[in-house]
């Protein structure tokens, strides 16, 4: 996260902190420099009164010219200027007119009220030196005009502690601004990244408060779906009961069938337990949610079972006038798979290749054995689907509608779930779209 500052901001912060500061020294000589009087009344007897109205009349254009500038919002500095030097020339003339004994408390008088200054004072330090040149300058010229003593005696009473005290305070004010102005930068780092905290805690709360409306909406669409299976599965059993026992009458009258009929009332006999075989795992809801599917694993002839699906289909294939080409195995290859599922990923293959293909097209239906695995092959040599499509038919089992309208609804899903079947029964399928066609292989290991 990364937080930047700007020019206005930092002047904003930097001028709140000038004045905080700035009060702190004025109600701190308003409040205290009347008291000075008090030291003025044990060691000035003779002026202290005088000089008690003057602190007064100091301290009260103090408050006023105050009261100026925050109404006006003029600069700090200036202000701070004009309060230094209206203390600055009562110290100077009353270290000026008190006996020689007096002046050393006067000196550090005054020396503490410019220590002071540079203690609490927030700017830059040229405007401290330039307070210090004002002092000795208004030193200079009240000596001149008011001492009775020589320069020599008047260092060595107090004023040698003033000059030291003076330039010493002078270094203050530079580390003192470089330390608030970093402070002042990183109070307004620390509360930038607190905004932003607070707006990012915002929107994931809001993002929460999405997610848990959605994740309630899909509860009430998974309760729907289960009620759904429950109540189409429970009609389609009564459905599919019917047609098994309508077909096992048709049996038992048998020798009146033909040939061709009895095959038909065996394709019905053996569709109708596969029907109720997979529409008992739809409605075992405890199966459909957990991790893994349970298969009814068997050993079998895979290449029967691809023969049996290949005659399942032709007659589709010839209401389109589609050849199906077979060049399945007759060699019998063994494997343990579930019966059901694998034939219905041979079924969903077959027959999705069945409905995308144009009329007059041929379909090869290849099995083979290579390195000990059962290959199953379905070359298409018709209209290519599209490799794009056919990715999302395979991985995300939503449908594809064609934008032409002209060839038939391309739904995914049959596809989807001979991938999903495949995986779960430890196979590989492959499948490519290009110009010469469309082309699905799948691979289950032999046990023979």
């Amino acid at each position: 996260m990364f937080v930047q500052i700007s020019k206005e901001e930092y002047q904003k912060e930097i001028s709140k902190k000038a004045w905080y500061q700035t009060n702190n020294i004025i109600w701190t000589i308003i409040f205290l420099y009347p008291i000075f009087s008090i030291v003025d009344f044990i060691y000035a007897n003779s002026i202290w009164l005088q000089f008690l109205i003057i602190r007064i009349i100091t301290v009260l254009v103090i408050l006023g010219l105050y009261n100026l500038f925050q109404t006006r919002r003029y600069n700090y500095r200036t202000l701070l200027h004009i309060c230094f030097f209206l203390l600055s020339v009562t110290s100077a003339i009353l270290c000026n007119v008190v006996n020689i004994q007096q002046q050393n408390i006067y000196y550090l008088i005054y020396a503490a009220i410019l220590l002071f200054f540079n203690l609490q004072v927030f700017w830059e330090p040229i405007n401290s030196i330039v307070q210090t040149l004002v002092a000795i300058l208004l030193l200079a010229i009240f000596y001149n005009t008011l001492s009775e003593y020589t320069l020599d005696l008047v260092v060595s009473n107090g004023g040698q502690f003033f000059f030291i005290i003076a330039f010493i305070s002078c270094l203050i004010p530079n580390a003192r601004y470089k330390v608030i102005a970093r402070e002042v930068r990183s109070q307004i780092l620390i509360e930038k990244s607190n905004d932003q905290l607070k707006d990012q805690n915002r929107d994931i709360n809001e993002k929460n408060n999405i997610i848990d409306r959605q994740y309630e909406q899909l509860r009430k669409l998974d309760d729907q779906k289960n009620s759904f299976i429950n109540i189409a599965g429970h009609d389609l059993k009564n459905l599919i009961g019917q047609v098994i026992m309508s077909n096992n009458m048709l049996k038992e009258e048998d020798y009146r069938l033909s040939a061709d009929q009895k095959e038909y009332a065996g394709y019905i006999s053996e569709s109708a337990e596969k029907m109720q075989y997979m529409l008992n795992k739809l409605m075992d809801v405890k199966e459909i949610e957990s991790p893994e599917m349970k298969f009814n694993m068997e050993i079998f002839d895979i290449n029967q079972e691809v023969s049996h699906v290949f005659r399942g289909l032709q007659e589709t294939a010839q209401m389109k006038n589609i050849h199906l080409v077979d060049n399945i195995l007759k060699l019998p290859l063994n494997v343990k798979l579930d019966r059901v599922f694998a034939g219905q990923v041979f079924q969903n293959l077959l027959s999705n290749a069945i409905k995308f293909s144009q009329t007059n097209n041929n379909i090869k239906v290849v099995t083979s054995l290579q390195r000990q695995r059962f290959v199953f092959e379905i070359i298409d040599e018709g209209v290519a689907i599209g490799q794009e499509e056919l990715d999302m038919m395979f991985n995300k089992l939503k449908t594809l509608n064609d934008a032409s309208g002209s060839m038939e609804s391309r739904l995914g899903l049959g596809l989807s779930i001979a991938k999903l079947m495949t995986k779960e029964l430890g196979g590989d399928i492959v499948y490519r779209s290009d110009d010469n066609g469309n082309y699905f292989r799948v691979e289950f290991y032999v046990i023979n």
